[in-house]
């Protein structure tokens, strides 16, 4: 079985061009987490520790109630399948955030308006891809 992946090497994913947002903003709190949320307290507390890999299927695991027995054969599942990258996450369309892969794959969000986000844009040595637009 193929297994897909969303990881990312060396490259910033910088904001989506028609995001509405002008800083890194916490996704709002909702009866039942988003996955903008989820993401968000995933990556925001531990940087650099998880690949997007790791991110995405943990929301999933999370939003579907898996056990840890579960994972094994529920994540070749999830990555049997391509998914969508952090280039169409809410954090980067939506609420401002870029996303930092190093050369690990391990991923960071840095808010638009930081400075360490204008340093990855002007770094050459970092590849840079925009996140998607919400509107077609």
């Amino acid at each position: 079985m193929k297994i897909h992946t969303t990881n990312y090497f060396d490259t910033f994913i910088e904001t989506a061009e028609d995001s509405k947002a002008s800083h890194g903003t916490k996704p709002p709190s909702k009866d039942k987490k988003t996955v903008a949320e989820m993401q968000y307290e995933l990556i925001s507390k531990n940087p650099y520790k998880y690949s997007s890999d790791d991110v995405l299927f943990q929301v999933f695991a999370n939003r579907n109630d898996l056990t840890k027995n579960e994972y094994e054969k529920a994540r070749q599942d999830f990555f049997s399948k391509g998914q969508a990258c952090f280039r169409a996450s809410p954090l980067s369309k939506t609420y401002g955030f870029g996303i930092h892969n190093d050369h690990n794959g391990k991923i960071a969000l840095f808010g638009m308006e930081t400075d360490e986000y204008l340093k990855f844009l002007k770094d050459p040595k970092i590849k840079k891809v925009k996140a998607m637009k919400s509107a077609r």
